[in-house]
């Protein structure tokens, strides 16, 4: 047995003790050796681990079916619209949950191994991939109550009688951390009558039960499955919930590590270029748990304390709190970097800010959401109270107020300038379609569906967005360019790279300032971005870039010579280079 097998037998017993451990083994052994005969092609793609994403990696996150047109599958419309729009500039496709599903847009998933045919084919999933990496989902903590998986535990199947967890409705569960406000247990009829089953996000999303082998095998061959398809990256949807133990905060189990760990060994057997990112809406500290020892777990994880931090920034123009966490960061190792992003099909989470931000900041922002015309939702405490989770509101709207009339220039820089935050902080953009298309919120949305996550998921026509792009005049034309812009100047800057140095440069409290250095050394960036409205003069000094006393700044172009003061306009970015 190679170390590497070692490891998976090690984590099965760890998991499920020797003898089902063992005999875990031995199916999975199977299962690989047979994956690795049909895709002998796979192993050798491995890449330099350092190297595994650089600065050229620019990840766009967008479901199937965020643009469509009339007589054409949205995937084909997608991939036809990033070819014309973005190639050469996004490296990579997050296609939100593509699968046939039953509610929550596409995360409460009926069939894992089938394309929702609303969408298009796999053939559809595979053409795209041959222009962009592709990200897909692993929603492996619930499957949908209308899958064949529950209904076959309904109707018990023994094939399926361990696949969920019942729950006596009597037991404590106070300790069980909870993401929503909604009731952990949902009862179900079922062929043995009423059991409870253990829910954690709704009713319509019945957790499975990874105490059984059986569940963890069904999921490792879909993963293997998705890679057969052109998947590059695998993000780990609410993993932190995984493994359940009553008595306990059923999130961060030591065992739901084990899991994320024996993922990691099964694709570096069988297919080594593909890597995990995991996603928990969680604070700092516990979210960043899941880079193991910087060699064992994900190699990506999401940067969920940015997107509220940069808000806080640009609301009250001051940039201290954003700046002095960012001072605290340190990279893992040259395998692992973070995955950033502001926005998402999701909300801001306020969670991953605890701890940074104080209570009045919470609730401040919770009301500025509200005035921008956006909506908060709430998890449940552990005393029974309820707190601000997530505020759910596009993006751009909560940079700038809709209902106020304010000069459009204003509100592209406004955002912008949160934007090139992202684009130059260490680590992967991860770039939500609607922020790249400059969208605001879809209240109309909101008032069909009666959800809040709904009013930053528009699905867009794309001629209409097609036309509104060749208009100078327009909103999304402003942001879409601007964007682009900056992309394409990030991607020729080794400085960007995600494995390089990243200091935070404390210029002015106004200032979100980040000395960026290649990993060889080499190359050097000051990025300054001002997240007030206040014109800032500094003395060409206070930037540390070493060599010539004169500078170019990559987003303007503008030459700034020897001596002459730094001058930062509102909301302005530059991304000074010494000549």
């Amino acid at each position: 047995m190679t170390p590497q097998y070692h490891g998976i037998f090690d984590k099965l017993v760890a998991l499920y003790g020797p003898e089902r451990g063992a005999a875990c083994y031995q199916q999975l052994e199977d299962m690989l050796a047979a994956f690795r005969t049909r895709h002998a092609g796979l192993a050798p793609q491995a890449v330099a681990p350092s190297e595994r994403v650089t600065e050229c990696d620019i990840i766009l996150i967008t479901y199937g079916d965020s643009l469509y047109e009339t007589g054409k599958p949205p995937l084909q419309t997608l991939h036809h619209f990033l070819r014309e729009h973005l190639h050469g500039i996004v490296s990579s496709v997050h296609i939100l949950p593509f699968f046939p599903f039953s509610s929550d847009d596409g995360f409460s998933i009926i069939d894992y191994t089938a394309v929702n045919p609303d969408l298009g084919t796999w053939e559809d999933i595979r053409n795209l991939g041959g222009d962009f990496d592709l990200m897909f989902d692993a929603v492996i903590n619930h499957i949908s109550a209308h899958s064949a998986w529950f209904e076959g535990f309904k109707a018990g199947d023994p094939a399926y009688h361990d696949f969920f967890i019942v729950v006596d409705p009597a037991a404590d569960l106070s300790s069980v951390v909870r993401p929503r406000a909604l009731p952990l247990l949902t009862p179900v009829e079922t062929d043995r009558g009423t059991r409870h089953m253990w829910t954690t996000f709704s009713d319509d999303q019945i957790d499975l039960n990874f105490a059984s082998e059986a569940v963890l095998l069904r999921v490792i061959d879909i993963l293997l499955f998705y890679i057969s398809q052109g998947m590059r990256f695998i993000r780990l949807d609410a993993i932190a919930y995984l493994w359940k133990k009553i008595g306990t905060s059923s999130i961060h189990l030591d065992e739901t590590h084990t899991i994320v760990q024996l993922f990691r060994d099964i694709f570096d057997v069988a297919a080594p270029h593909v890597a995990i990112i995991t996603e928990t809406n969680v604070p700092h500290d516990e979210n960043v748990s899941y880079f193991g020892d910087g060699t064992n777990e994900a190699q990506l994880v999401y940067q969920f304390t940015l997107p509220p931090l940069t808000l806080h920034a640009i609301a009250t123009g001051d940039a201290s709190v954003l700046s002095a966490w960012a001072a605290g960061l340190e990279k893992v190792s040259d395998s692992t970097t973070f995955f950033n992003f502001t926005a998402s099909h999701d909300g801001i989470g306020v969670r991953p800010a605890e701890g940074i931000l104080t209570n009045d900041d919470v609730w401040a922002l919770v009301e500025r959401t509200k005035a921008h015309g956006g909506d908060v939702s709430f998890k449940t405490d552990s005393d029974g109270s309820q707190s601000p989770y997530e505020l759910n509101i596009n993006f751009f709207d909560a940079i700038s107020n809709p209902n106020i009339n304010e000069p459009l220039d204003v509100q592209v820089n406004r955002f912008i300038v949160s934007q090139a935050i992202q684009l130059a902080f260490m680590g992967v953009p991860g770039i939500y379609i609607h922020s790249l298309l400059g969208s605001r919120n879809w209240n109309a949305g909101v008032a069909a569906t009666g959800r809040l996550r709904t009013i930053n998921r528009e699905k867009l026509d794309k001629n209409t967005v097609r036309r509104e792009l060749e208009d100078p005049h327009t909103l999304r034309h402003r942001v879409f360019e601007a964007y682009r812009h900056l992309i394409t100047v990030r991607v020729t800057q080794k400085a960007f790279h995600p494995n390089g140095a990243q200091t935070v440069l404390q210029l002015h409290p106004v200032l979100f300032a980040l000395l960026r250095t290649s990993p060889d050394g080499t190359e050097q960036i000051a990025a300054i971005h001002n997240v007030s409205g206040e014109r800032i003069t500094l003395d060409q000094n206070a930037v540390p870039l070493p060599g010539s006393a004169a500078y170019d700044d990559l987003v303007s172009g503008q030459h700034i010579a020897p001596g002459a003061p730094l001058v930062v306009a509102p909301y302005q970015v530059l991304w000074l280079k010494a000549r």
